[in-house]
């Protein structure tokens, strides 16, 4: 049996493995080194985070039991798609998908901010009153569920190899979760690091309550695409222990934390709340 055939036929297990396997390393992690401290009890934080994801994958069974990889399988036996369309051997199809599909992740993420109505739905990721390991895996249902026909989209379009997608959709996993880390690491490595995937530290700056640092690192996965389209910030102004993480207007634990109020959290305000469009930069920010 191949790699890939062996990924194929055992992609349930190889999720949960990837999955509770970053989560406890993840977890244990941010007990000995934790980067700051947290304003909200964690016990029940992570109910609540966890009830948001427990939801999700009944509803994603219920409603896409396929998921990508279904359709990617179905895109490669009609042949569908650019890969398709180029002789590329398998491992370079493999690497090119992962890092294709990760762009559009990039991409997909400016525009749940930048477009209004998508703003209001991703607002429940950003509302998180603290920054850790289970703010990685916070999203509403109705972003997972576009998400999902985004990825069924992008499958259709590439006809990337079932092995890519399995990939990159464990390492998306995989890098959220570490990427949302409350984690102290040695400056040193985190400098370089982040030349490579996304660290704790980079991406913490991008749930700064400062719109000018809300629109920046956007990157899930590799970091690169911020650095090269120019929304990339080193480092946030308070300094990673006294900035204050969510949104302004989202300060209150029921509704920011509790299950119900996460839930309702995209039909609150006006259609015209803050977007990446009109952030304003001050001087010397």
């Amino acid at each position: 049996m191949s790699i890939s055939e062996f990924v194929k036929y055992h992609e349930g297990a190889i999720r949960l493995g990837f999955f509770f396997g970053i989560l406890v390393v993840m977890a244990l992690w941010e007990l000995a080194a934790p980067r700051r401290g947290l304003i909200v009890s964690k016990v029940f934080r992570w109910i609540n985070n966890f009830g948001i994801v427990f939801l999700n994958s009944f509803l994603l069974r219920l409603i896409f039991p396929t998921a990508a990889v279904g359709v990617a399988v179905f895109a490669q036996e009609h042949r569908w798609g650019l890969f398709n369309y180029f002789r590329l051997s398998y491992w370079v199809a493999v690497v090119l998908s992962v890092v294709a599909m990760d762009f559009i992740i990039y991409l997909q993420h400016v525009m749940f901010h930048a477009i209004p109505v998508f703003w209001r739905i991703h607002r429940m990721h950003h509302a998180d009153l603290d920054f850790d390991v289970t703010t990685g895996i916070r999203f509403h249902p109705i972003e997972i569920m576009l998400s999902m026909l985004i990825k069924f989209a992008v499958v259709v379009m590439l006809g990337p190899p079932v092995l890519g997608v399995i990939m990159f959709e464990v390492l998306l996993n995989a890098t959220s979760m570490f990427n949302h880390g409350n984690v102290r690491m040695p400056l040193g490595i985190d400098r370089v690091l982040r030349w490579f995937i996304v660290t704790p530290d980079m991406h913490r700056v991008h749930h700064s309550v400062e719109d000018y640092e809300t629109n920046t690192n956007f990157g899930f996965n590799l970091p690169w695409w911020d650095r090269l389209l120019g929304t990339y910030r080193d480092q946030p102004r308070m300094g990673h222990k006294d900035m204050a993480i969510g949104l302004r207007g989202f300060r209150d634990t029921k509704r920011c934390m509790m299950l119900h109020g996460m839930l309702a959290i995209p039909f609150i305000g006006k259609i015209t709340d803050y977007t990446i469009d009109r952030r304003t930069w001050r001087k010397g920010q």
